[in-house]
């Protein structure tokens, strides 16, 4: 049965990844990609190891892009590429990638999380103005709103 030595090597080097050894995961992924390459799941942890392993932040965006595309529902899909571009110093495109995430996801907190551990705050409005100033609270939340909404009407997506 391909599919399921393919599941059993993707527990395998998820349970490899999560104890940190990058580079048995990948050998793991990599194997059960090729006894089933359309399975997004398998691309994508495929991708993080790659990251991880290797270095190869091109080629591992490039395989969660792909998983991404197969799937735009699977919040986890969005937290492995945010995961890449993070390690590859990439910030704003995981910010963008975790934005997109909320907009297909929304249900899902974890990509909530991620996006706030990644969130910057913006300068103040008034910068003459301390960050606590009644002026600069209130433009800031209104910046907020409006910010919130332009993105409901135009999300952003990096993938």
């Amino acid at each position: 049965m391909p599919d399921d030595a393919g599941l059993a090597e993707f527990k395998q080097g998820i349970e490899l990844l999560q104890n940190g050894y990058a580079t048995k995961a990948l050998e793991r992924f990599r194997y059960a990609a090729e006894l089933k390459g359309q399975n997004p799941y398998y691309l994508s942890f495929l991708g993080v190891s790659m990251g991880r392993a290797q270095g190869k932040w091109a080629a591992a965006v490039e395989l969660c892009k792909t998983a991404l595309s197969m799937r735009r529902n699977e919040a986890q899909l969005y937290l492995n590429l945010a995961e890449v571009y993070v390690s590859a110093g990439r910030r704003d495109n995981a910010i963008e990638t975790l934005d997109a995430g909320l907009t297909y996801c929304r249900a899902d907190k974890r990509i909530g999380q991620m996006r706030g551990r990644l969130g910057r705050r913006c300068s103040p409005l008034l910068p003459f103005l301390g960050r606590s100033n009644l002026l600069n609270r209130s433009l800031g939340k209104l910046r907020h709103r409006v910010l919130g909404r332009v993105r409901k009407v135009n999300p952003p997506f990096a993938a």
